[in-house]
């Protein structure tokens, strides 16, 4: 039987021996459940339509057919609650910046160590997304040279000084993984405080989810 905590998991990706291998490693912990591995797209979602329901897909980025782009792009607008986390051994600037822009959760390499990958999907569950230090150094460089704002017609710098130190706060936190009781905690304050600072923080920088959020605190330099 399943602990309430257990992670069901989905992996989607065109190399047999790659996907029974994170199979076999991710099935050998409690905590994870692999409900669904598929060699493409549209097998995943074959699978999503027959009633499996994966709570973070790993998803490979280049795939025959439907890229994983496109499989994104599919998910987040058909099943908006399923967390993605891409694995892939390509770091190309203009990938990771489409795809997290797109709103994918996580950009990882696969020769992730597999204790990285556990804290990856906790963070993608709890907190929305994970950035780990080489892929918020491409997104930074990246959003700083090419950036034109699409979430909003208000210019960044405006945005950043009307954001109260206590917001920044709220903001940093979030976007170092802590959890809304956890900030609650560091800040000696309430979880209900901390939800109204994340909703106040969503309308004045424009953006609609915390991925987002993460983007525009990395392009304005609010994260060391």
């Amino acid at each position: 039987m399943l602990s309430p905590e257990t992670v069901k998991l989905a992996i989607v990706d065109d190399h047999r021996l790659f996907r029974q291998g994170l199979s076999y490693i991710l099935g050998r912990f409690p905590s994870y459940e692999v409900v669904l591995a598929a060699a493409s797209g549209p097998e995943l979602f074959d699978g999503l339509e027959a009633g499996l329901r994966p709570e973070v897909v790993l998803l490979d980025l280049h795939m025959p057919g439907m890229d994983g782009k496109e499989v994104s792009s599919r998910l987040l607008a058909q099943y908006p609650a399923v967390k993605i986390i891409i694995l892939s051994m390509d770091y190309s600037p203009d990938f990771i910046l489409d795809l997290m822009r797109l709103g994918v959760h996580g950009y990882l390499p696969k020769d992730i160590d597999q204790r990285l990958l556990g804290q990856a999907i906790e963070q993608v569950q709890t907190n929305g997304y994970y950035i780990d230090e080489t892929v918020a150094k491409i997104m930074r460089n990246g959003l700083q040279s090419n950036y034109k704002s699409a979430d909003t017609k208000v210019p960044d710098a405006q945005i950043v000084a009307e954001l109260s130190e206590r917001e920044k706060e709220v903001l940093t936190l979030l976007c170092q993984g802590y959890s809304s009781s956890k900030i609650a905690e560091r800040l000696f304050i309430s979880f209900r405080t901390v939800d109204g600072h994340r909703r106040r923080l969503l309308e004045k920088t424009g953006v609609g989810n915390s991925v987002s959020l993460a983007l525009f605190a990395i392009r304005n330099h609010l994260l060391t």
